[in-house]
């Protein structure tokens, strides 16, 4: 899996290594981290581009993240695309979260799905939230997940 800085440069170590690293450097420098995990996926023609960030909070002094982009040319319905779009941010939150406690930071799994009964990706909020709850992560949705609607929609569109 490929991951990069937000300024575009590649990160080379594995990303369990990199976010290692940035939460020592981080908490060395006397900052509170707390991260953030979403996904936004925008359909481009015949293809749909994922992108995964993971949002480092330095409480009061602004943030950076890591991005992974991954494009794919399988059609899915809003639901199904909401969902796949969970399962990308869960599984990184997974592969992360024994870092995370082991350095005592706060983590969140942000959901690009609107809390309104109004909008379309609505239709995937009960099993995206008990997907994320169930795994034991905290969970956000919109408005509050800027992580995914926010952060990796700047990256996808």
């Amino acid at each position: 899996m490929l991951w990069r800085k937000f300024n575009g440069d590649v990160i080379e170590l594995p990303i369990i290594e990199a976010v290692e690293n940035a939460i020592r450097r981080e908490t060395e420098k006397g900052y509170r981290l707390k991260v953030c995990i979403g996904t936004d996926s925008q359909v481009k023609g015949l293809e749909t581009e994922f992108a995964t960030v993971i949002v480092f909070l330095r409480e009061g002094h602004g943030g950076f993240m890591f991005i992974h982009n991954e494009k794919t040319r399988h059609q899915y319905t809003i639901k199904e695309r909401m969902l796949v779009e969970v399962a990308k941010s869960i599984e990184i939150a997974y592969e992360l979260c024994n870092l995370f406690s082991k350095y005592n930071v706060d983590m969140e799994v942000h959901a690009d799905i609107n809390t309104n009964p109004h909008f379309k990706s609505n239709d995937a909020l009960k099993e995206a939230m008990g997907y994320i709850l169930g795994m034991g992560f905290a969970f956000k949705a919109k408005p509050e997940a800027f992580a995914s609607s926010s952060c990796a929609n700047k990256v996808v569109n």
